[in-house]
């Protein structure tokens, strides 16, 4: 068996970037609306209005993330709203080739989420990836979400890796803002993180547009250090 200690750790975030954001803009932008001014009697502006203020009150903690506080928030089960519509759960171009590619070649995969636990259960039912992984973490069971650097800290106690010797993946700049404060050294965001939006025209991170184009990054890389 050949010696795979030495490739580094690739993490990967789930929605946005292996997952199309596509089916979570739905959910929460387009379903979660008409669904809440259906429970409380309400016009779809005025349900609009709403959740808006509590997106902005709740963005980047730990509630965000949450389907249990939604559901208190919003008296909407949003969990089984999810599910009922979990056929548009769809995987980003390249998502399978690049995570067999990765496999075949010995790199250790890693999935950090800030999906609940129980949102990442069913995401990983539809798409069947969670084969492709050696740790797969929600920000929820670490009690921090991956914009913080208390969340890379607790997965570092619980699954060793060195920061200088892997890359992270994720769609979310303020994400990727935490990790690198953490230390981590090689950080890619997406071009186009959901398919009914345009692409991106500005990121602080180099951008991959299909995953597959991690590969030759990856490639490269090695040949670098074979010849260092």
């Amino acid at each position: 068996m050949p010696n795979y200690s030495d490739k580094p750790v690739i993490i990967f975030d789930m929605d946005g970037t292996l997952l199309d954001l596509a089916y979570d803009d739905f959910i929460w932008n387009h379903l979660l609306p008409i669904r809440y001014a259906q429970t409380h009697g309400c016009s779809l502006e005025h349900s609009q209005h709403i959740l808006f203020e509590f997106y902005q009150e709740h963005n980047h903690t730990l509630n965000w993330y949450s389907s249990r506080f939604w559901t208190a928030k919003v008296g909407v089960d949003v969990l089984a709203m999810q599910i009922e519509h979990k056929d548009k759960v769809a995987k980003r171009e390249g998502c399978l080739e690049l995570l067999r590619h990765l496999k075949a070649n010995g790199y250790p995969c890693w999935l950090a989420t800030n999906a609940d636990a129980a949102g990442l259960a069913f995401k990983l039912e539809k798409t069947g990836i969670g084969e492709y992984f050696d740790v797969i973490v929600s920000s929820e069971t670490l009690g921090h979400a991956k914009e913080f650097s208390e969340f890379w800290q607790k997965l570092q106690a619980l699954h060793p890796f060195d920061a200088n010797h892997c890359y992270f993946i994720d769609d979310t700049e303020k994400v990727l803002n935490g990790a690198k404060q953490f230390g981590i050294q090689n950080l890619y965001s997406i071009l186009q993180p959901s398919s009914d939006k345009a692409p991106r025209s500005a990121c602080n991170y180099p951008m991959l547009d299909a995953l597959t184009d991690l590969i030759p990054i990856l490639k490269n890389a090695e040949e670098l250090k074979q010849y260092a």
